[in-house]
């Protein structure tokens, strides 16, 4: 019978490792299609990346204070811009069963199309994620540039 109670043991702490690994990957799952609705220009199905009271920290003069305001001042700048946001290198840490926060290496190429710039950024995304109805959603992101990179296209 002790076999069978130890089975039983490892089959729960295998079950609790299964959840995570899964947990860790539907927050991989909701910062990737945060880049896609960017690149995609799909800026009214980012309102499903965030928690109604997120926060972002965009930069120095970039700072909202929740959901609405993220979406509202996405939507504002990136009509402009054609590019691609890559994230790398992520690390999830699961904080509770329903918190995270997590760190993504940044490289951004954009063109800006109304000034006929290119921009390359290179950076590191600090995130904080909460499950909500089951469903994993950023609760906070400050994204930090290590080097921007701006050029003319005409030269």
């Amino acid at each position: 019978m002790a076999e069978l109670a130890e089975v039983e043991a490892r089959i729960r702490v295998l079950e609790e490792e299964f959840r995570k690994l899964r947990d860790v990957e539907a927050i991989k799952k909701v910062k990737y299609r945060y880049w896609r609705y960017l690149d995609t220009k799909s800026l009214d199905e980012l309102v499903d990346c965030f928690t109604e009271d997120a926060v972002a920290d965009y930069g120095p003069d970039i700072k909202l204070p929740n959901r609405n305001a993220i979406v509202a001042f996405l939507k504002g700048a990136m009509p402009r811009f054609t590019g691609v946001h890559h994230g790398h290198n992520p690390q999830i840490e699961l904080t509770s069963d329903t918190t995270a926060k997590g760190t993504w290496a940044l490289y951004n190429y954009m063109i800006d199309n109304e000034a006929n710039r290119g921009l390359r950024i290179g950076g590191f995304y600090y995130d904080e994620y909460v499950k909500e109805k089951g469903e994993w959603k950023i609760s906070s992101t400050t994204e930090i540039d290590v080097f921007r990179d701006i050029w003319d296209r005409d030269s």
